[in-house]
């Protein structure tokens, strides 16, 4: 016999939530799908949660209320929603009501639906290797260090507990801006910070014999504060890094050496923004980049990517895909906490807002798009120019893209302009034409593999071939 489920009372919860988040019981109670005399008895845990709200509270507020509950059949609920939500299943997805039964009736199907769902997203990514393997030419055993250190970061999910936490202490210290980076360097490590007059000097160049750090005059303030972060990085967070080092267990020495700058990278951008102010900032500005940038006294690039890694287990910010692309489409850095992956080599779909960008720089555009399977994201992406500070030298373009699924649209400002709700609203993408399925692209550079061409030398359209 079933035994009946035990009611949930979570009102505090509910209401520290709200609290933090600065939403009006109006506000909250609409994102939920309820009145507000509802989520005033939960918050004074009058009533307890049903399923149906536990499970629009995950989904409104991924972010925030995941894990908050440590229930057992909660976590499986939770889970189960998400893989009935599937866009890729034909039939709509169950009530709350259904899939709280499966859980209370079912627990070892609902577990196994579950784990079969984790199974595929697992081939899904698989294939995705193989179709990048493909892409360079290489055996899937043959990557490059810079590969390893880039998918050691993806596997990683690109946030980095033990160093993200002792910059923060770090950053939480320090006033925002280059000049109290350098005076503690000074102060505490002896280092004095140079800019020579010279042409062509490099971004950064330490001299341990001497105590002297030389940054290139060139580089923008934004650049110069973070090139300060991360020779301070590499000095009082060693211990940390090295600790991360040992255990990640990098196949050569080329792949160990570079992230150990990826590392203090991280690390750099973590002092700058440190974790919880920068995200109860960033929610409270709607994770508007330029106001950002502007608080932080950081590039436009440097936002984006941090918003990225703001997955602290207890405390996560929205879930973003971040990706740079250069002037020829390749992919030179990306990250998802989404279910958006990108290629990990090559270029990316066409049809990315990201590749008008680049030509269009200091330009913010905007972007509803459409996942082959029916999954919808809202993006921005904008194209960058850095300054070489010589005519002799071209000043690097590219453009950056960041974006997050439509459910978290309310909290992202610039998805106010965009009608999320129109059908035909989306932009069509994919991730590698290889494994895209869209027909009608008139964008596809190569066939889907592993379908059957068919090709009329009597009927010519703008791509010349149909596929089964």
């Amino acid at each position: 016999m079933a035994r009946p489920p035990r009611p949930l009372y979570a009102g505090a919860r509910v209401r520290e939530l709200r609290t933090r988040l600065r939403m009006s019981q109006v506000a909250m109670a609409e994102r939920l799908g309820i009145s507000v005399s509802y989520l005033s008895q939960i918050e004074t845990d009058g009533r307890p949660l049903t399923a149906a709200v536990a499970l629009a509270l995950n989904a409104s507020f991924p972010a925030d209320w995941s894990g908050i509950d440590e229930d057992e059949d909660a976590r499986l609920l939770a889970g189960l929603a998400e893989a009935a939500a599937e866009p890729l299943l034909p039939e709509a997805t169950p009530e709350p009501e259904v899939l709280a039964r499966a859980v209370e009736q079912q627990p070892a199907l609902a577990r196994r639906f579950v784990a079969m769902h984790a199974a595929w997203r697992r081939a899904e990514d698989q294939l995705q290797r193989l179709d990048d393997a493909y892409d360079t030419g290489a055996p899937s055993g043959g990557r490059l260090p810079w590969d390893e250190v880039r998918d050691w970061f993806h596997d990683a999910g690109n946030y980095i507990d033990l160093i993200d936490t002792a910059a923060e202490a770090i950053g939480d210290a320090l006033e925002p801006g280059s000049e109290a980076l350098a005076e503690r360097l000074r102060e505490r490590h002896r280092i004095s910070v140079r800019s020579p007059g010279a042409e062509f000097a490099p971004l950064r160049a330490f001299d341990p014999a001497h105590r002297i750090l030389t940054l290139d005059p060139a580089q923008a303030l934004e650049s110069r504060s973070f090139q300060l972060a991360h020779q301070l990085a590499r000095i009082e967070l060693a211990e940390e890094i090295g600790l991360v080092l040992a255990r990640a267990t990098m196949p050569s020495v080329e792949a160990t050496r570079l992230l150990s700058i990826g590392l203090a990278n991280y690390a750099a951008g973590a002092i700058l923004m440190p974790y919880e102010t920068f995200r109860s900032e960033a929610r409270r500005l709607r994770h508007d980049i330029d106001r950002l940038r502007r608080r932080f006294g950081v590039s436009f690039e440097q936002a984006c990517h941090r918003l990225s890694t703001l997955q602290r287990p207890d405390a996560r910010g929205l879930p973003f895909f971040f990706c740079r692309v250069d002037m020829a489409g390749n992919i030179t850095k990306r990250h998802s906490a989404t279910r958006l992956q990108f290629a990990r080599f090559g270029g990316a779909c066409p049809l990315w807002i990201m590749h008008e960008a680049v030509a269009i720089p200091d330009r913010i555009l905007t972007q509803l798009a459409e996942m082959p399977e029916g999954t919808r994201y809202v993006a921005i992406a904008k194209g960058l120019v850095k300054e070489s500070g010589s005519y002799a030298r071209s000043p690097r373009r590219y453009a950056v893209a960041l974006g997050c699924e439509i459910g978290e649209a309310n909290d992202f400002v610039y998805a106010d302009h965009l009608d999320v709700t129109r059908a035909d609203a989306a932009t069509p993408i994919g991730i590698s034409c290889r494994i895209c399925p869209r027909e009608g692209c008139e964008q596809r550079a190569f066939p889907p593999s592993g379908r059957a061409l068919r090709i009329d030398p009597e009927r010519r359209e703008v791509v010349p071939y149909r596929f089964d």
